[in-house]
């Protein structure tokens, strides 16, 4: 596996990374699981202090920090720096709640008094992606670092960069060594890693095939896991919804970070008296849309990361349309420089067509027509993925209340989806199994060890119910 920093605007190699040996990887296992075997004994808000330097170091370094993410993945540098701040927001979540997070818990029991406490597992393995690099990688990071779970990080190929410096701010921040430890290796030194004894879990967060694999090797080992595997998530337009609302955010739902989100809306469901004007209104944003350098305050839209992400998109709209949906907007032919992609809209989309049940990682549109709110359900549930979903109407109890009968992970009702490190974060089907962030994403690698102490002398009708 090559790690390197290609610039996806211009297509320009910037560094290559050499890999990890295994003597290197043998070296971090050991040193963190030596700084598990310490942790486990000291209490939770030891390590808010540290914590809160993390976020400290990164939010003194936005800009730095920002631009190896608009050179290495091509994000918009505005959403470079936003994506620095929510690392830093879920930093000093957790250095703040954690050790209420992990409080003992009083358990009522007839045979003594007795209480849950959060205890850490061990090591982690964690295989993250490109599209948001830091935050994937603060989003285990944080909650596991308050819990005493050291982290070792498989980061994505192209973004080596941006693992490094993360690297960099965590050892800048005095955190003790071991607790995080970048590493670049391949997925068979990653299923060596996952094997070993010293290792107690595994987080992932990438493509379906990424995901069966890493969940079979966790499963082959017996070690817990998590797992985010992207979406196609449904934009659900009621009949009463208000299109002026709609219109403030219906380009960002689709088009934010180049489209490369899980949770970006990506089938836009309407009822037929709003079809043809929500239709009108993304073709509206999609053309406003201005491509170009990341960098540029100007550029609305930046480049995919990678210029094979850009084939494999085109591809993908290529098979869509010569399976019979219509091309509403845009183009099927590509032209634009590098890794640059115009947007796109697809209609009449069919359940026979391959497009129908795939996701699209990238600024294309899907708009489907329905009659009524119980297709519309049924539309938005006929999905592999569950990730994530909005649903707008004029009345919000009752979106709420179509909200819920949707299969998914989380709903945004009469909003644009976004993250909060208060928000357990994680889907259903294909999209994974498992939360992050939230209470929920504390406790994933958190062995809840119940204790029951007994005061009086022993009574085996108590214990055993009379069993002996």
């Amino acid at each position: 596996m090559s790690y390197q920093t290609i610039n996806p605007f211009t297509d320009e190699v910037i560094k290559t990374y050499d890999n990890h040996d295994d003597a290197y990887v043998e070296k971090a296992i050991a040193k963190g699981h030596a700084l598990y075997k310490k942790w486990r004994n000291d209490p939770v808000e030891s390590r808010a202090a540290a914590l809160n330097k993390v976020a400290d170091v990164m939010e003194a370094q936005t800009d730095e920090l920002a631009k190896v993410l608009t050179l290495e993945m091509g994000k918009r540098f505005v959403e470079a720096q936003g994506e620095v701040a929510i690392c830093v927001s879920i930093a000093r979540y957790y250095a703040k709640n954690a050790a209420e997070f992990l409080k003992p818990e009083p358990i009522e029991s007839s045979i003594g008094p007795a209480q849950t406490i959060s205890r850490p597992t061990g090591v982690l393995m964690t295989v993250e992606p490109w599209n948001f690099p830091y935050y994937q990688i603060m989003r285990v990071f944080a909650p596991n670092f308050m819990a005493g779970n050291p982290m070792l990080l498989k980061h994505a190929s192209n973004t080596p960069m941006a693992a490094g410096a993360f690297e960099k701010v965590v050892s800048e921040a005095g955190v003790p060594d071991g607790a995080f430890t970048n590493l670049y290796v391949d997925y068979d030194q990653v299923n060596n890693i996952i094997a070993d004894d010293r290792v107690q879990g595994v987080a992932l967060t990438g493509s379906e095939r990424a995901g069966q694999l890493i969940a079979a090797e966790a499963g082959k080992n017996m070690k817990q896991s998590s797992l985010e595997l992207g979406g196609s998530d449904p934009f659900i337009v009621l009949e009463d919804a208000d299109l002026s609302e709609i219109k403030k955010i219906i380009g960002g739902a689709r088009l934010y970070n180049a489209g490369q989100v899980c949770t970006s809306s990506k089938r836009f469901i309407v009822t037929e008296k709003n079809y043809d004007a929500l239709l009108d209104m993304l073709e509206e944003a999609f053309s406003e849309a201005k491509i170009g350098d990341p960098m540029d305050s100007d550029t609305t839209l930046a480049p995919l990361s990678t210029s094979k992400a850009k084939q494999n998109l085109t591809k993908q709209v290529k098979a869509a349309v010569d399976a019979g949906a219509t091309l509403a907007f845009g183009s099927v032919e590509q032209n634009l420089p590098a890794a640059q992609f115009e947007p796109v809209i697809l209609t009449n989309i069919t359940k026979e067509n391959p497009a129908f049940y795939q996701e699209f990682f990238g600024p294309v549109g899907q708009v489907y027509k329905v009659k009524d709110e119980e297709e519309a359900i049924a539309l938005a549930n006929d999905s592999h993925y569950g990730l994530s979903g909005v649903v707008f109407g004029g009345s919000a109890e009752h979106a709420t209340e179509v909200a819920s009968r949707l299969e998914t992970g989380a709903v945004f009702v009469n909003s644009f989806g976004g993250t909060l490190p208060e928000l357990p974060f994680g889907g259903v089907k294909n999209s994974g199994y498992g939360r992050e962030l939230g209470r929920f994403g504390i406790e994933t690698f958190v062995n809840k060890e119940t204790i029951v102490t007994k005061h009086e002398p022993i009574d085996l009708d108590d214990v055993f119910g009379g069993f002996v």
